[in-house]
């Protein structure tokens, strides 16, 4: 994905991957309490994109999405993937209703200067 975007002009020092981003849920946990992110522009695939907005919404990351697929899904692998989604987003409010799974943490190392907050 980071390649795609530099191929897209994104500038290099405008990305920031999360190697401890295990699940969406994760990624968006840590990128408020680790990365100090306070909104964000998620893209991802359709069929995730409402499950991904809605935690970060919820754990504190003002966002708004962006699809971005790249295909039309065939009818069996898109009911595959609707099931499979289905499946995370009760998991989704699960861990945010119920569980609050601690996901890898480690320092706070804010991601943006002040003057780009």
């Amino acid at each position: 994905m980071k390649n795609y975007a530099l191929k897209l002009g994104v500038p290099e020092n405008a990305i920031v991957l999360d190697y401890a981003g295990r699940r969406t849920y994760d990624t968006c946990y840590r990128a408020k309490k680790i990365f100090g992110v306070k909104s964000a522009i998620l893209i991802t695939q359709e069929f995730h994109l409402s499950r991904a907005l809605y935690l970060c919404d919820t754990l504190g990351v003002e966002s708004i999405g962006v699809k971005a697929d790249q295909r039309v899904y065939l009818k069996r692998l898109r009911f595959f993937w609707n099931t499979r989604e289905s499946l995370a987003t009760l998991t989704a409010f699960i861990d945010l209703y119920i569980t609050h799974p601690l996901p890898v943490l480690g320092e706070y190392e804010p991601i943006f200067s002040d003057t780009l907050e």
